[in-house]
């Protein structure tokens, strides 16, 4: 499983021949210029909520890819409407892809397309491939639930969000990652605007310092799992 962080909550996930797409938000994001988002593979788009900063490119790369849709009803009906092949879930479901098993799980944050209308409620993924599990967060804060998540899925690795303001911060995803019950986190949902600009070698101490490890990707910088 190969992991590349194209800036804030977006995330290209490539299992064997599968490419996965996370919250497409690149274009927009003065700090991923570099990125050409027209050279980007896709055969699924993952989508946790449907704020403009995680959708805005996602009509884009599917038109261009082919790329299925997956997210909650509403926004699975958002883009079925423009002719998009979708997939609907939605909280608890969980569906067999052929690059693993997906399970949509909760997280607290709201979620409205930018017009304003309902965009249902906002989620996360937990994805199972052969060999890696992984959970993808979403835009959220620290919750309950997801004590939740190490009852089905022993993790290898959490991606969780640290820019503060809009979700958890450091020391709610340190917590975070003990819910889960993984040490090992890629963070994401930071210092794309000034709301959530962290310092990077204190975020790092303070995961270490509680026995984690965090990683922070440059743009277009990859892990392999």
């Amino acid at each position: 499983m190969k992991i590349t962080f194209y800036g804030h909550a977006s995330l290209a996930i490539q299992v064997d021949d599968v490419h996965i797409l996370v919250d497409p938000f690149i274009s927009g994001n003065e700090k991923a210029s570099h990125i050409d988002i027209d050279a980007i593979k896709a055969d699924y788009i993952l989508v946790t909520h449907a704020h403009q900063d995680h959708i805005l490119d996602v009509e884009r790369i599917a038109k261009r890819t082919g790329a299925v849709v997956v997210s909650n009803a509403e926004i699975a009906g958002h883009y079925g409407k423009m002719g998009i092949e979708t997939h609907p879930m939605n909280h608890g479901g969980s569906w067999d892809f052929e690059f693993g098993l997906v399970k949509y799980v909760n997280a607290t944050h709201s979620s409205s397309f930018p017009d304003g209308s309902y965009g249902g409620q906002p989620g996360g993924f937990v994805i199972e491939g052969e060999h890696k599990n992984i959970y993808i967060a979403g835009d959220t804060g620290l919750t309950m639930d997801m004590k939740i998540i190490p009852l089905f899925t022993k993790l290898d690795l959490a991606i969780l969000p640290i820019g503060d303001n809009f979700t958890m911060g450091i020391k709610e995803a340190i917590h975070a990652s003990n819910f889960v019950e993984c040490d090992k986190v890629l963070g994401y949902h930071f210092d794309t605007f000034g709301y959530i600009e962290i310092d990077h070698e204190e975020a790092k101490k303070e995961f270490y310092n509680a026995g984690k490890d965090l990683m922070l990707l440059e743009i277009g910088e990859s892990i392999e799992l």
